[in-house]
């Protein structure tokens, strides 16, 4: 648990860091610390080669010091800061702990049997955040929360597409079963890496899936809260760019590196600014 919540932001380069940094300073002070949170959340689960037992103490001790706190008395300042953000923008509490719970997860299984199974594990992961995020950005209208959950969905379905072969050499399949099993490929063979027409069906199926969900956040986003969603949108077109490589690749993510350059988030993240700072 090392860095300020800034310097953890920045380090990460990650989509999150480039379509937050437009943000006026006490709302990207409060997205850093809130990436910050998010980022050690994950990192306590995915760095170190700790058995699970260990890591599920350290999770735990992570969500008492969270409770903590509320009363400042965490001995993290990471937390006691994060604390404060929460009462600041008035955020709910309940998304911070349904991530940790979705962290979890990743300890407990490392199979999805179905896509419903799958859509938790997003929400908690992925929509978890952007339903923190959208009370600092601002909003008028409650259909803005669906659109947060329907986003984090496509975000983190796209993450999966992407990172497919990682996570299958990490003894991880994140595809649903049932949709190996409908499209005739087996999970020897995504282990094995193997590309087929089989898998290339799969993969335009579910790339299919996390652009309906792009699209279904697109419909719940009233038009009186684009401006002040312009990070999330920002992160919206960066992953749908994404989106479109992979499908650009013909689903080839086991022999090509699909990435969206920094210099593309930044382009990205400055278009979609200077289009609602100036159309709104």
């Amino acid at each position: 648990m090392h860095g300020t919540a800034k310097e953890i932001a920045k380090k990460s380069k990650s989509s999150f860091y480039y379509a937050f940094n437009l943000l006026p300073s006490d709302k990207r002070d409060a997205m850093n610390t809130v990436y910050a949170f998010c980022r050690q959340t994950d990192d306590i689960i995915d760095e170190g080669n700790e058995p699970a037992d260990q890591k599920y103490d350290r999770l735990r001790k992570w969500r008492i010091e969270l409770e903590k706190a509320f009363a400042c008395s965490s001995e993290f300042l990471l937390l006691n800061k994060l604390a404060k953000t929460i009462l600041k923008f008035q955020i709910p509490v309940d998304p911070f702990f349904e991530l940790i719970k979705g962290v979890e997860m990743d300890l407990q299984k490392n199979r999805y049997v179905s896509f419903q199974d799958l859509r938790q594990y997003c929400y908690n992961v992925a929509s978890t955040v952007g339903l923190m995020c959208i009370e600092i950005f601002g909003y008028k209208h409650k259909s803005t929360k669906d659109f947060a959950v329907n986003l984090g969905i496509a975000l983190q379905l796209t993450n999966i597409l992407r990172d497919i072969k990682k996570d299958a050499r990490n003894g991880r399949i994140y595809l649903p079963l049932e949709d190996l099993k409908k499209f005739g490929y087996s999970e020897k063979e995504l282990l094995n890496e193997t590309y087929n027409f089989n898998f290339r069906q799969m993969m335009e199926y579910e790339a299919l899936r996390a652009k309906e969900y792009f699209d279904k956040a697109n419909r719940c986003l009233s038009l009186d809260d684009k401006a002040a969603m312009f990070a999330a949108r920002a992160m919206q077109h960066i992953y749908e760019r994404m989106l479109n490589k992979i499908i650009g690749a013909d689903y080839d993510v086991f022999r090509r590196n699909i990435k969206v350059s920094a210099f593309e988030k930044a382009g990205i993240s400055l278009g979609v600014w200077a289009k609602y700072s100036l159309v709104y």
